[in-house]
């Protein structure tokens, strides 16, 4: 039933938003260049990695020596505006509807992250990762790590399809508040170092 749901789900707002998805990749063209879409490699179901799509949020702005300089200084205004309304997580419905990710889940984080985590904090890879999740609606990036991975496990073991549309409908609350987008101290969330 999480995949069927998954899917039409996914297709109903790519269809019903592709006129948004349109105006926002224009915008990102136009105020951070291109490429429009940022991919990365995450890891999925039992660690597998997969290709995440975002809209690109940062600029490429580099040092003398050619390397990307902090988040801070790349994350413009426009990037924060589309990680505030969660607008860059769009593409991401392309994700779920190929069967990467689910809408909701444990947020897929960065490959490099995998061999430091406990045995219990990769259990977070039994499920599909989430457009949204359990940790996200109780302090997204606000959170440490400890009680991110503890609300991620904490899904994997009580997930239902009721709580899907719970996490769902207070996601939507979240982001009107715009709540947890970063980290004390942080432009975005502080690395994971196991």
């Amino acid at each position: 039933m999480k995949r069927i749901f998954d899917v039409s789900t996914a297709a109903a707002v790519l269809t019903v938003f592709s006129s948004v998805l349109l105006i926002v990749a224009i915008a990102v063209a136009i105020k951070l260049g291109r490429p429009v879409i940022f991919k990365q490699a995450r890891p999925g179901l039992n660690g597998r990695p997969f290709r995440m799509l975002k809209f690109r949020s940062m600029a490429d702005e580099k040092d003398p020596h050619g390397n990307l300089l902090s988040d801070a200084v790349r994350l413009t205004k426009f990037g924060k505006m589309l990680r505030a309304t969660s607008l860059d997580e769009l593409p991401g419905l392309w994700n779920v509807f190929c069967g990467q990710m689910s809408l909701v889940g444990p947020r897929p984080l960065l490959m490099e992250y995998l061999p430091l985590y406990s045995t219990e904090q990769a259990r977070r890879h039994e499920v599909r990762p989430g457009l949204t999740g359990w940790a996200q609606v109780n302090g997204r990036n606000a959170l440490s790590w400890d009680e991110k991975f503890a609300l991620d496990v904490w899904y994997v073991d009580n997930q239902s399809f009721w709580l899907d549309i719970r996490i769902l409908g207070m996601t939507v609350a979240k982001v009107l508040r715009r709540d947890g987008i970063t980290a004390e101290g942080s432009a975005t969330a502080e690395k994971f170092r196991g």
